[in-house]
Parts: C-alpha cells; sequence; structure tokens
C-alpha cells in the first residue's frame, strides 16, 4: 500500500485562515493600543503644563499671572516666566497630523488648554487652579 505523505488543499486552505484571522485581530489591538497610548501622551502633556503654569504663577509674586501661551505649528509654548525663566514647556501632539490638536485660551489671569482624544467624543482640559 503505497501511502502519500502531505496535506490536503482544504486543510491549507483551513490554515490560511486561522491565520488571517489572528493577524485581523491582533492588527485591531494594536491599532487601538496605539490610539490610546497617544492619549496618555496628551493627558500627561497637558497635566504637566498645568503644573508649570501654576509653579509660574506662584513664584512671580510681582504681579501673580500666567505666561501668554502660544501655538505655533501645533505646539504649544508660553512665554517666559518672569519669576523663574528655567519654568517652561513645549509641547506637540504625538500624531502631529493636524487631526488632533491642542487649543488654548490664554490670558494672563486664566488659561484652558484642551486636547482631541483618538479614544473618546470628549475632549481632555486642564485650566488655571487660581
Amino acid at each position: 500500500m503505497n501511502i502519500k505523505k502531505g496535506f490536503t488543499l482544504l486543510e491549507m486552505l483551513v490554515v490560511i485562515g486561522i491565520i488571517a484571522v489572528l493577524v485581523g485581530i491582533v492588527t485591531s489591538s494594536y491599532s487601538t493600543a496605539q490610539k490610546k497610548a497617544r492619549d496618555a501622551k496628551r493627558q500627561g502633556d497637558l497635566k504637566a503644563a498645568q503644573q508649570i503654569m501654576e509653579q509660574c504663577y506662584s513664584v512671580n509674586t510681582t504681579s501673580y499671572q500666567y505666561p501668554i501661551i502660544s501655538n505655533t505649528g501645533g505646539t504649544l509654548t508660553p512665554a517666559a516666566c518672569p519669576g523663574n525663566a528655567s519654568l517652561t514647556f513645549s509641547i506637540t501632539d504625538p500624531l502631529n497630523t493636524g487631526t488632533y490638536v491642542y487649543t488654548i485660551a490664554s490670558t494672563t489671569s486664566t488659561y484652558t488648554l484642551t486636547a482631541d482624544l483618538e479614544t473618546s467624543a470628549t475632549n481632555f482640559t486642564v485650566s488655571n487652579q487660581q
């Protein structure tokens, strides 16, 4: 009796189908993880910016003012802090495509920093605490 060893066409198609499904699941999970990581970076950047703005407000004892924040090319940067010039930050959106942007409303007495999030319909906002 002569038995040939090997896989049938049906077996090969089943294996290829299973592999395709697994690749699709992994790709989807990876994409979601990337979006969540970028959102976490946006939130962390804005929290750090908020802390620096509050420190600047507290060291500027002559006028108790926040530095004005500018948005140039998608990067948020405050003016120099009068009480301590080393208190500064510069943040750029991690995706940096213009789709998810930081927006600002800034005066010497108030500020609001907002980031569009990829995984949520609501934006993340930090504002002055004084």
